[in-house]
């Protein structure tokens, strides 16, 4: 039995929330927009000229301390991570996340208010595939400096198990799992960030946590308290008085759960992942997890996607008929035999086209293109996938017969495997930008027996055969 299509998701309205940034102490707005499908996340500056866009992208993370930040273009947006572990929690594929400030607000330190608002705002269904990484073998990231490792396996669904450390009597060994996504709400949203009281004591002295005060993260006190520190304390927070409360956690707040600290590593892991781009059918397990190896192992995740997507051959049935067989190919593009490289066209859409072409021995360029030994040419295969892509290019007028398309640019350009008589070309062609003045940009690869042969970044314009 084949699985269901799960569908993209957004939001069904936007949907604002106020508080203060952690480290600046300045009051911030975010407002959650609906965003179209295969969008992802982005963050959007609304407070800078222009109104920068910077992706939840892990090649964009560039420091990790006290949080997982991000910078495109020297814009910045910090700690990221509580509102993106909301929006994976709750299944939201897609959205907008507008911020008037470099940090979204601390709220009390988990993703708790980020969740209400999302289900206030309600989540819709779209019309895409929700596209899915299945871990087929073990995957796994060790920081060696610091023993963390992360590690994801093979599993029916998304999981999530988190393990810490501390070395500390006040907080010790912990141990977290989310075996649901669904499991999120109820079990690690409202899970807070925590610090050890001597770390608290650093960051006061470098101007830091500006909006840090006692409902926002747990305090583990891992020190003696002397009388200065409990007055640089008490000065901090704003309180009259400070105090330790048996289990070792400073001042008046009460744990959600004797785990906390555990849930909220594992909430941070969901969040800093998101980073992937991809939902992950998987088990996650985390030991001693922090920013920097969760983005780190996102980092190493995203680059393994990558590759094995271009590596994928497309599917399709060769026993239903083509979109387009070779007399309809001619009666679109001026090419002839021997120089029309393209069989079929077996899938069209408004933006991408996969074409075939069975490479046999009577092709005229063996004679002569290494004899001993024929290999087809590799600006041949280039040109095969333009002529592809000028199927795509051409379906949008009305009169393609009428119709030239030349070369403008063509990048990136890399020949991985070579092609001999007998093997089957795929060409899938998929518009970077869309048509506009005949200019036509698409990224072609091309595949055979398995693997990725060639891929190129192609540029050419529709001219109108009368104005030549």
């Amino acid at each position: 039995m084949s699985e269901s299509v799960v569908k993209q998701r957004t939001i069904g309205k936007e949907i604002s929330l106020t508080g203060v940034g952690l480290h600046t102490g300045k009051e911030v707005t975010l407002t959650f927009k609906p965003a179209p499908e295969n969008h992802g996340y982005k963050f959007v500056r609304i407070d800078l000229e222009g109104q920068p866009v910077i992706e939840a992208d892990a090649n964009f993370v560039v420091n990790t301390q006290r949080g997982t930040n991000l910078e495109k273009n020297g814009v910045k947006v910090q700690t990221s991570e509580h509102v993106l572990a909301a929006l994976v929690g709750l299944e939201v594929d897609n959205c907008i996340i507008e911020i008037n400030a470099s940090e979204p607000p601390i709220m009390d330190g988990s993703s708790k208010f980020f969740v209400e608002a999302i289900e206030k705002a309600g989540v819709v269904e779209q019309d895409a595939p929700r596209e899915e990484y299945v871990v087929k073998e073990v995957i796994s990231f060790l920081d060696e400096e610091t023993g963390s490792e992360i590690i994801v396996m093979p599993a029916d669904q998304y999981q999530v198990t988190t393990m810490v450390d501390f070395g500390t009597k006040v907080l010790g060994t912990q141990n977290a799992s989310l075996n649901n996504i669904s499991e999120f709400k109820n079990e690690i949203a409202n899970a807070r960030t925590f610090s050890f009281l001597h770390e608290i004591e650093m960051l006061l002295e470098h101007g830091l946590i500006k909006g840090g005060d006692l409902n926002n993260a747990i305090v583990y006190v891992d020190k003696p308290l002397s009388p200065s520190t409990m007055d640089k304390l008490r000065t901090a927070f704003g309180k009259d008085n400070i105090s330790v409360k048996p289990n070792g956690i400073l001042d008046n707040l009460t744990l959600h759960y004797p785990n906390e600290a555990a849930r909220h590593k594992l909430l941070d892991v969901i969040g800093d992942l998101a980073l992937v781009g991809t939902r992950i059918r998987g088990k996650v397990i985390a030991n001693k997890p922090g920013h920097y190896v969760n983005t780190q192992f996102a980092k190493k995740l995203a680059k393994i996607i990558k590759l094995e997507a271009r590596n994928t051959v497309p599917k399709f049935d060769i026993n239903q008929p083509p979109v387009k067989d070779v007399n309809e190919i001619m009666a679109m593009l001026p090419h002839r035999p021997p120089f029309l490289l393209v069989d079929k066209i077996m899938e069209m859409t408004e933006t991408s086209v996969v074409g075939l072409k069975n490479v046999t021995m009577n092709e005229p360029f063996f004679v002569g293109h290494f004899p001993g030994a024929p290999v087809m040419p590799g600006v041949l295969i280039v040109e095969a996938m333009a002529q592809t892509g000028g199927i795509l290019a051409l379906s949008t007028v009305p009169d393609p017969e009428n119709y030239l398309t030349f070369f403008m640019k063509i990048n990136n350009v890399k020949f991985k495997q070579q092609v001999n008589p007998g093997d089957t070309l795929i060409f899938v062609l998929e518009l970077i930008s869309p048509i506009r003045r005949g200019i036509v940009h698409m990224q072609g690869n091309a595949y055979a027996n398995g693997k990725l042969v060639t891929e190129a970044e192609l540029m050419a314009q529709m001219v109108k055969t009368k104005n030549l």
